[in-house]
Parts: structure tokens; C-alpha cells; sequence
């Protein structure tokens, strides 16, 4: 299906508006549950893995809330692409740049809740913030497909209309017809079974007009059975047709070999990429930093520099001179050996250096539906970006617990974080892999030497 040409403006405007307000209310509290973190080891009393996966959850898949937040990121993310084309990474920016701006403000904002109405009180306060959202939801008008008038329904779809418009004149006739052809069948029963006798049973079935009604609501009755079990087998084949077209293009995308690498390396980056957003306000304490020098927290630092880095890198996306897939890639690996770098910061300086480092490559979120785009094409994009965030979620949902469980063994979050560093550096290289030509394709792409010829020119004697 396509669409009309982006606008590029006008009413996307709004849209990058309120899906900017959509991300700040639908996930600056789940980007913020490091704040909650603390609270649960407190309130719970259990090891850090075992804690990590209520924080993992609400930030991941696995709960009805963030079942909702992962519909409303990827409408968010789709609506916006239709409406812009060449200032497409900007706006993916901005409007990614609302989960940060709320983490940021929802960091500070839950401490706050929580010390006036306690931990149950602020998880109500912010349930009812996010109603919100409603508001944001209305004003989104996807744009239409293309000029071309909307297509009539199917026989299939229109098949409930055309059985309940049947004129009573059509169903008489046709339910006479029935019923005569059944007397008739009746009488040649009666005839070959009873001989002389049946004739008796024939008169009184054509005087007997209860007998005559009661023949004419049975067929009535079967033949509308057959008309909707007919209709029920047709919307199953068509339903299953439907789910072997889905099965079948999301087999497609998969034979693609960066998109591939690209479902690979954001599972794997949420399952590194995500822990210290959960946890570094933990790794503070381990480290023996003392609450006087925490000058502002750390997952606030990580919230600000995350929103710098989705306005920064969606602007660079835009410049045709900037490979975007290489431009991600180069985050992936930054990000990977910051990651490595935390078990060396042992005072606060050093902990908010890299928590900002973090923050600002976390930003990448802004140019990866940017990526997806230019990976699978903006009519496969909604489908792609379905898979990839699942999966996202995914690991978002692993990588905390498996964290913590590091620290559970270890006592100390040093070997968590080589392994989140690795898990992320994986990702980044596989991609960056897949991204570079082969030597086979770059081998078959070069054009194949013409033979050398000479050209003679006769002379003339004169």
C-alpha cells in the first residue's frame, strides 16, 4: 500500500507534538524505576537479581502496562515516518527525546512522591498521570493511502450484508422451491415403502397446513445454517490466508541480511545497553559514594544526556553525507567499551562521566527506526519495527536480572558489566559485518574489462 507524499510538516507538527508527549508519559516512569529500585531491595528484602526483575518487567515485556507502552512507541515511531521524509531523523529525534526529558523529570518527580505518599501512593499518582495519554492519542490522523478511491468490499466481507438484505419475495420462492422438492422426495418415499397405504399419508400431508409450516421454518433453518457455515469457512481460509502472508514476509525480512544483524544487535544491546539505567544509582552505593556527594542523581544525568544525544544524532541523520547504519554502529561499540569502563569509576566524578557518556549513546534510540527504515522500506517498516521491539523488550527484561545475579555471585557488579560491555560490542561488530560488501558481491560488481581495440585510419595520398 502506498501512501501520499510526506508533508514534511504542517500537521506532523502536531504529531511530533503529542508523540513527544506520549513518550514522556508513557515511559519516563519505567526509564526512572531506578529510583523504585532502591525502594524494593528495602521493601523486599531480596538479592539484587531477584529484585531486578520487577524493575525489568516494567521497563520490558511481560506486563499489561508495557504491553500498551510498546503499541504506543511503535505508533508513535510509524505515524511519524509517514509524515516526514528529509527531516525524518529530526523528528524521530525530538519525539524520542520525550522518554528522556521524562526520565529526567520522573526521577526526581518519584522521590519526591515517595517521600510524601510512600511507594504505593506514588505508583498511583503516576498510573493517573499517564491517562493522559488519551488526549495525546486523539489528536494522531494517520495519512491515507494514495489518490485512488478505497476499494469495495469483497464478496467475503460484504457476505453479512447480502445475507441480511434478502427480499421476503426471493426467500419464499426459493424456500417453496425447497419445500415442493422435499414433499416430492417425500412421496416417492411414501410410494415405493407403503404402496396404497402412503397415498392416505400423502393426502393428509397436502391438507395439513401445520405440517406445511412446520417443513417450511426447517428448511428455512438449514438453509441459513448453511449460509453462515459456508460464510464461518470462508473468513477461516481467508484469516489463515492472512497468517501465511504474515509468516511469510516476516520469513522475507529475515533473509535479509542486515536486518538480520539489526534484530541480533538490539537484543543484544537492550540486554547490556539497559542495566545501568536500572542500577547505577546501586553502583553508587556499592562503590561506597556517599548520598553528600551525589550533586544530582545519576539516572537524571543518564535522562539529560539521553535526550542530547536523540536530538544531536536524529540531526546528523538527516545529512546526506552520513551513513546512518555505520553512524549506529559506531554507538553500539563506544557504548560497549563505557560499559566496561564503569567497574574502574569508583567516585562520583567518574561515574557521572560515563553515566553521560551512556546517556548521550543511548540516544541511538532517535535513529533506529531511521535505520529500519532504510534497512526494509516504510511499507515493512511497521511490521519490522514490531519484531525488533518485542525483542527489545525482551532483553530489556533479561539484562537487569542477569545483572544482579552477577552481583549475587560475585558480590560486586564488575563481571556484570564486562559482561554487558561484551553483549553490546557483539552486537555492534555483527552488525557492522553484515553492513560492509562483501568481497563475493564486490568482486561480481566490478565491471569486467572491455578488450583492447585499435582504430586505423586510412590516409589519404594527397
Amino acid at each position: 500500500m502506498e501512501f501520499k507524499k510526506s508533508p514534511d510538516g504542517g500537521w506532523g507538527w502536531v504529531i511530533v507534538l503529542v508523540s513527544f508527549f506520549t513518550q514522556f508519559l508513557c515511559y519516563g516512569s519505567p526509564l526512572a524505576v531506578g529510583v523504585l529500585y532502591i525502594e524494593w531491595l528495602d521493601a523486599f528484602g531480596e538479592g539484587k537479581g531477584k529484585t531486578a526483575w520487577v524493575g525489568s518487567l516494567a521497563s520490558g515485556v511481560g506486563l499489561l502496562a508495557r504491553l500498551g507502552c510498546g503499541l504506543l512507541y511503535t505508533a508513535t515511531v510509524t505515524i511519524t515516518c509517514q509524515y516526514f521524509d528529509s527531516h525524518r531523523g529530526l523528528a524521530l529525534g525530538l519525539i524520542s527525546t520525550g522518554s528522556s526529558v521524562g526520565l529526567f523529570i520522573y526521577a526526581a518527580l518519584q522521590r519526591l512522591l515517595i517521600e510524601f505518599y510512600g511507594l504505593d501512593g506514588c505508583l498511583l499518582i503516576v498510573g493517573a498521570l499517564a491517562l493522559n495519554i488519551l488526549a495525546c492519542g486523539s489528536l494522531m490522523r494517520p495519512l491515507q493511502p494514495s489518490d485512488c478511491p478505497l476499494p469495495e468490499k469483497t464478496a467475503l466481507e460484504s457476505a453479512p450484508d447480502r445475507y441480511s438484505i434478502y427480499s421476503e419475495k426471493e426467500k419464499d420462492l426459493e424456500e417453496n422451491t425447497n419445500i415442493l422438492g422435499k414433499s416430492y422426495s417425500a412421496e416417492e418415499t411414501c410410494k415405493s415403502t407403503f404402496g396404497s397405504g402412503g397415498r392416505k399419508q400423502e393426502s393428509l400431508l397436502h391438507k395439513s397446513p401445520t405440517t406445511i409450516a412446520h417443513s417450511k421454518e426447517t428448511e428455512t433453518y438449514k438453509k441459513k445454517v448453511a449460509e453462515q457455515t459456508y460464510f464461518c469457512k470462508q473468513l477461516a481460509k481467508r484469516k489463515w490466508q492472512l497468517y501465511k502472508n504474515y509468516c511469510g514476509e516476516t520469513v522475507a525480512l529475515f533473509k535479509n541480511k542486515v536486518f538480520l544483524a539489526l534484530f541480533i544487535a538490539i537484543f543484544l544491546f537492550d540486554i547490556g545497553g539497559f542495566p545501568p539505567s536500572l542500577l547505577m544509582e546501586d553502583v553508587a552505593r556499592s562503590s561506597n559514594v556517599k548520598e553528600e556527594e551525589l550533586i544530582m542523581p545519576l539516572i537524571s544525568i543518564i535522562g539529560i544526556m539521553t535526550a542530547v544525544g536523540k536530538l544531536l544524532l536524529g540531526i546528523l541523520a538527516d545529512f546526506k553525507w552520513i551513513n546512518t547504519l555505520y553512524l549506529y554502529v559506531a554507538t553500539l561499540i563506544i557504548m560497549g567499551l563505557a560499559l566496561c569502563a564503569i567497574p574502574f569509576a569508583k567516585s562520583y566524578v567518574t561515574l557521572a562521566i560515563l553515566s553521560g557518556i551512556l546517556g548521550f549513546l543511548t540516544g541511538n534510540w532517535s535513529i533506529f527506526p531511521y535505520v529500519t527504515t532504510k534497512t526494509v522500506g516504510i511499507e515493512k517498516l511497521a511490521h519490522a519495527y514490531g519484531i525488533l521491539m518485542f525483542f527489545a523488550g525482551l532483553g530489556n527484561s533479561l539484562g537487569p536480572p542477569i545483572v544482579g545475579w552477577f552481583y549475587d555471585w560475585t558480590q560486586t557488579y564488575d563481571i556484570a558489566f564486562y559482561f554487558s560491555g561484551f553483549c553490546v560490542l557483539l552486537g555492534g561488530f555483527i552488525l557492522l559485518l553484515a553492513a560492509l560488501p562483501s568481497w563475493h558481491t564486490c568482486s561480481r560488481l566490478l565491471p569486467k574489462p572491455a578488450p583492447t581495440t585499435f582504430l586505423y585510419k586510412v590516409t589519404s595520398n594527397v
